[in-house]
């Protein structure tokens, strides 16, 4: 597994206006999180950035270098626990980390791709991408980037589950194995509306009968 390297520094600067003038030196704040402490750091913004928006930095085990004062400074394991960032720009704003043991399990989100495209596309049928991501738990050092799946065998009408993932050492899915990860099922059919009935036209004799039938009264009235 490779190792992600930041450095960041103890952070005095508070508050928003502390906040808005350590990103305009694009320095971003943070806070990295352990068992009932909570330090406010500071580090380069535009490093953490690529390392989130690259798409796996959610998921990996980070050794935070923290600058703690002159010569000064410790290594910490830790994970990306949240962030926030301006929703027009996207730049990223703040974020927060959590300290964790190297030799206790957690349990973690783990995105999962799918690498072959199933057999039932190439026959017509339409994927349903349900489940994109999972629960394992396992060591902070033995954390898996992404899950990788092979769904070229799932032809139309079948689901590949959490349950078809192949076993991993040292990783334990949570996530519920009849979950479903994807299915593919047969196009729709277009459905052709049928031309209304035409209106049955009477035929002209009824026609002539119904007319005298009219007539009929009115003659008898005239000649009383």
């Amino acid at each position: 597994m490779e190792k992600i390297l930041l450095k960041a520094d103890k952070r005095a600067e508070t508050g928003k206006g502390g906040a808005r003038s350590l990103r305009r030196q694009d320095i971003l704040p943070a806070v990295m999180y352990g068992v009932g402490k909570a330090i406010p750091i500071k580090l380069n913004r535009k490093e953490i950035q690529k390392l989130i928006y690259s798409g796996g930095g959610e998921h990996v085990l980070i050794t935070l270098e923290l600058n703690e004062g002159g010569s000064k400074t410790s290594e910490h394991p830790v994970l990306i626990k949240d962030y926030q960032r301006e929703p027009v720009s996207e730049e990223l704003l703040h974020v927060d980390f959590i300290e964790v043991s190297l030799k206790e399990k957690i349990k973690v989100t783990i995105p999962v791709v799918i690498i072959k495209e199933p057999a039932g596309i190439k026959m017509g049928g339409i994927m349903q991408h349900r489940v994109r991501e999972i629960e394992v738990e396992c060591l902070p050092t033995q954390i898996p980037d992404k899950i990788e799946i092979d769904a070229g065998f799932v032809e139309i009408g079948h689901s590949l589950h959490v349950s078809d993932i192949p076993a991993m050492e040292g990783i334990r899915i949570v996530t519920d194995p009849s979950e479903v990860i994807l299915s593919v099922s047969a196009p729709k059919e277009e459905v052709v509306a049928a031309p209304a009935e035409a209106e049955v036209a009477e035929p002209e004799v009824l026609k002539a009968k119904g007319k005298a039938a009219e007539e009929a009264p009115q003659k008898e009235q005239k000649e009383k």
